[in-house]
């Protein structure tokens, strides 16, 4: 499977490639938009993506919009529902925490969210209930 990691934070980013290792092959990307071209390409390059985790607070697009915009490729390539790309959104922002439990997982359809400090743990779960193992 491949994974896509996108947050600005080197040492997140560092420890989320390390950890996601073990469950496939891992990109990383410092930003939004990074993360939006790479998963274009991926998709036009038939080697779509499995997993994406987007930070939420990135420079050059944040990630509720490179969420938005990873959606609006797949609804344009016609991905079928279940074959879209499972989404888990990070954050410490504790604002954005209840704002994606109450609207934005809904809003622009991200799978799960986790917040930093990221648990190893918690994060293993949420793959596991995603059908995702090493």
């Amino acid at each position: 499977m491949r994974i896509l990691v996108a947050d600005d934070d080197f040492a997140s980013r560092t420890m989320l490639q390390r950890f996601l290792e073990d469950y496939g092959d891992v990109d990383v990307v410092v930003n939004g938009a990074e993360a939006v071209t790479a998963f274009t390409l991926a998709l036009d390059n038939n080697q779509p993506y499995g997993l994406v985790c987007l930070d939420v607070m990135m420079p050059e697009m944040d990630g509720v919009t490179a969420l938005g915009r990873i959606r609006i490729k797949e609804k344009s390539m016609k991905v079928a529902s279940d074959k879209e790309v499972k989404i888990i959104m990070t954050t410490s922002l504790e604002f954005y925490k209840d704002s994606l439990t109450i609207g934005h997982k809904h809003l622009v359809r991200c799978n799960d969210y986790i917040t930093k400090p990221i648990d190893l743990d918690k994060l293993a779960e949420i793959l596991e209930k995603y059908g995702f193992s090493k």
